[in-house]
């Protein structure tokens, strides 16, 4: 019931790494008693596997051949990689974006860890903990512009003026309710954070210089610089601009 198809040596060898083309491969399924090769297959998918030799590498699904099966026929016949992603993108499919990873162990899980959720458990969680910090910091951001936290504040800071606005004690007092300020507070653990992953990030990843061409790491970075800036300029004896650390904060929304 089945069917012959006849061919050259040559047309074969064009491929001598696919099942057809070795004669080590394919001397399993040959029949001495009828001298010729036997593929017990899905044969009308047989007529496009010739046809890749007979045309020098051109793969085409007959419409009768479903998907999977056909993909199982070009793995079987080992026409490689090359052929299945031909077949692929004729199909529509989307090829998937390459990985680069760095070429370290210990890089390597780091890099998955943070970079790639989807790929363990842990990653996962690592990846729901940022989006939480994230969500904090968005959180904090409006309630801090909202007028009764800031009316408290200007009323903590405006106290602090009784006193000369350049004595020490008066200073001090600025300072440490900047510092004390819940606000302040719950930014620097989110900057904490940011900062630590920003580092991890940078150490794990496969190239520092593509690191810093991608648009999210250089979002990192403009979220976080302002922070430290606004932190120098706290303690350069400078507490009165609060506008500078509500600056600092919209610009770490920007990770979002």
């Amino acid at each position: 019931s089945g069917l012959r198809f006849e061919t050259q040596l040559k047309t074969l060898a064009q491929f001598p790494e696919t099942l057809l083309g070795d004669p080590k491969k394919r001397m399993r399924y040959f029949d001495p008693l009828r001298n010729e090769y036997f593929f017990d297959r899905n044969r009308p998918s047989f007529d496009a596997i010739l046809y890749y030799y007979q045309s020098g590498g051109r793969l085409r699904r007959p419409v009768n051949v479903p998907l999977d099966i056909f993909s199982e026929e070009i793995r079987f016949y080992e026409l490689g990689e090359e052929a299945m992603e031909m077949f692929r993108e004729d199909e529509g499919y989307i090829k998937e974006e390459e990985r680069p990873l760095p070429e370290n162990e210990f890089q390597r899980q780091v890099w998955l860890l943070f970079e790639y959720p989807e790929s363990s458990g842990p990653a996962r969680i690592i990846a729901i903990v940022s989006v939480m910090v994230i969500l904090i910091s968005i959180v904090s951001f409006c309630l801090e512009t909202l007028p009764i936290f800031r009316d408290e504040n200007e009323d903590m800071h405006g106290s602090g003026l009784s006193h000369p606005p350049y004595s020490n004690s008066s200073m001090g007092y600025q300072q440490s309710t900047s510092f004390t300020d819940p606000f302040f507070i719950v930014e620097t653990l989110c900057i904490i954070w940011f900062s630590f992953e920003f580092l991890v990030r940078f150490f794990a990843c496969p190239s520092k210089a593509g690191f810093f061409t991608n648009i999210m790491n250089i979002i990192d970075i403009v979220a976080i610089i302002p922070y430290f800036i606004t932190l120098g300029t706290e303690l350069a004896e400078k507490p009165e601009d609060g506008q500078q650390g509500q600056q600092a904060m919209s610009l770490a929304i920007l990770r979002v």
